[in-house]
């Protein structure tokens, strides 16, 4: 009964906070904010609340309880596979503000009483926790909703160039050397602990063995300034670096009406990253609704695939694959303990990671040292979601989780990516963790380090 009382604690914490973030996150846009203009990356952060809170009911309450819906007559529009995802705009089909809240918050009150009052199975602490790390990664998608959007920062975010650090662990081009050999990858796809230790979600199963060869990977994430260097040797204009994928992508252009503030949209060509631009001689990089100095240590970000993929043509250099990622990052082996974050099991926190909307990516490449992995590379969790080579297919053995939806619309046309980033919350990662978006996104807190292309 002690365990259970502790882990029901622990549940309520996270649920707590879980509902603080989200209501931050509503309830600090005004009335006009709150009707964000159309955009294919985000969605309004009202219909976002409102499916968070439909999630519950359905893999908590309806499931466990065959309890109906708080208002039937919503479940089609609330269900992300219901509606189009245009239609989500449409303010006449949905409640405002004031009745979006007392829905969601019936929902969590319902929540918190649910754990608080009914016994705690294995099945019912697995449903608690998909249920609560879903919605945080609405709350991710929250964020870069107000970047997209040219918002404020979030509540608790610091946009300010931190005061300068010291670079440990040689210069920024230093690769570690992971050596040949048999390595673990993935979580177990069945575990007595599946609700507890073993938590993970659909992609991340079956846990399996994969023989690599020898490889170099950086220690650090590509930096402003290393992409700064690629940008003024005009890699943009250089056909020869990109692929026939990032050529078209290139000639496709981009919206930069809710980049750059204008009232009519404009179609240009990506010529830097997408929140870059030269002002009074200098680079800037906008965060949030401000144009800063641009930060040379801190990481690259906002790149898509498509221009990863051609620094590193540029480079001489390629991105990893999945695999090496992992490796890189967590170094398992059969008959050793298995570790699911660079530095062991213990949960991030604000001195291994910039993760929960705090620091942004405004650290220093070379910052968190006490987040290193057993081979030294460094911010493997948190900062930016890493780009890999690797599209998103299921691993060998793949079973659906209880939510269909979570990996399989992804597969095939994605691309792998890892490690979470400055806006992931710190409860949601592991370093098995697996996210896939298409090569063209640059709207989400995406970057990438590099390998050689031989370890001669």
């Amino acid at each position: 009964m002690e365990a259970e009382q502790m882990q029901k604690a622990g549940l309520l914490v996270e649920l707590a906070v879980t509902r603080k973030r989200t209501r931050q996150l509503i309830t600090s846009l005004d009335e006009q904010q709150l009707d964000i203009p159309y955009h294919p990356g985000v969605n309004p952060p009202l219909w976002e609340m409102g499916h968070a809170a439909f999630f519950y009911e359905v893999f908590v309450f309806n499931l466990l309880d065959g309890d109906t819906s708080f208002d039937s007559s919503m479940d089609e529009l609330w269900d992300s596979f219901h509606i189009d995802h245009q239609d989500r705009w449409r303010r006449d089909l949905f409640p405002g503000l004031e009745k979006t809240l007392a829905y969601f918050d019936h929902v969590y009150d319902k929540m918190a009483d649910r754990i608080e009052h009914s016994p705690l199975t294995d099945r019912e602490l697995y449903l608690y926790r998909y249920a609560i790390y879903h919605q945080n990664m609405h709350i991710e998608s929250l964020v870069w909703c107000r970047q997209t959007a040219g918002y404020a920062p979030p509540p608790g975010a610091s946009c300010g160039r931190p005061a300068p650090g010291e670079l440990q662990g040689g210069l920024l081009e230093d690769d570690v050397v992971v050596p040949a050999g048999d390595w673990l990858i993935g979580m177990p796809g069945d575990s007595g602990q599946y609700a507890t230790e073993d938590f993970a979600f659909d992609a991340e199963k079956p846990r399996h063995a994969v023989s690599l060869p020898a490889f170099a990977i950086s220690r650090y994430l590509v930096s402003n300034r290393q992409f700064m260097a690629f940008v003024e040797d005009g890699g943009y204009q250089k056909p020869e670096l990109w692929s026939f994928g990032g050529q078209k992508w290139l000639g496709t252009g981009i919206d930069m009406a809710l980049v750059q503030g204008e009232e009519n949209p404009l179609l240009i060509l990506p010529r830097q990253p997408l929140y870059w631009r030269q002002h009074g001689g200098q680079w800037q990089e906008k965060l949030f609704d401000q144009w800063h100095p641009l930060n040379p240590d801190a990481p690259v970000t906002h790149i898509s695939y498509w221009e990863a993929e051609a620094y590193c043509h540029w480079t001489g250099r390629r991105l990893p694959t999945e695999q090496e990622w992992e490796v890189a990052a967590l170094g398992n082996r059969k008959g050793e303990p298995f570790q699911r974050y660079p530095w062991g099991n213990e949960l991030p926190d604000a001195v291994r990671a910039d993760m929960s909307a705090t620091g942004m990516a405004q650290n220093p490449v070379f910052d968190y040292p006490a987040g290193d992995s057993p081979f030294g590379c460094r911010q493997m969790i948190g900062s930016v979601w890493e780009w890999t080579n690797s599209q998103f297919f299921p691993y060998d053995g793949f079973r659906k989780d209880m939510y269909p939806f979570m990996s399989t619309l992804q597969f095939g046309d994605h691309k792998v990516s890892r490690g979470g980033s400055c806006a992931t919350s710190l409860s949601l990662i592991r370093g098995t963790y697996r996210q896939a978006y298409l090569p063209q996104r640059n709207d989400v807190y995406t970057g990438f380090r590099t390998c050689a292309l031989s370890t001669k």
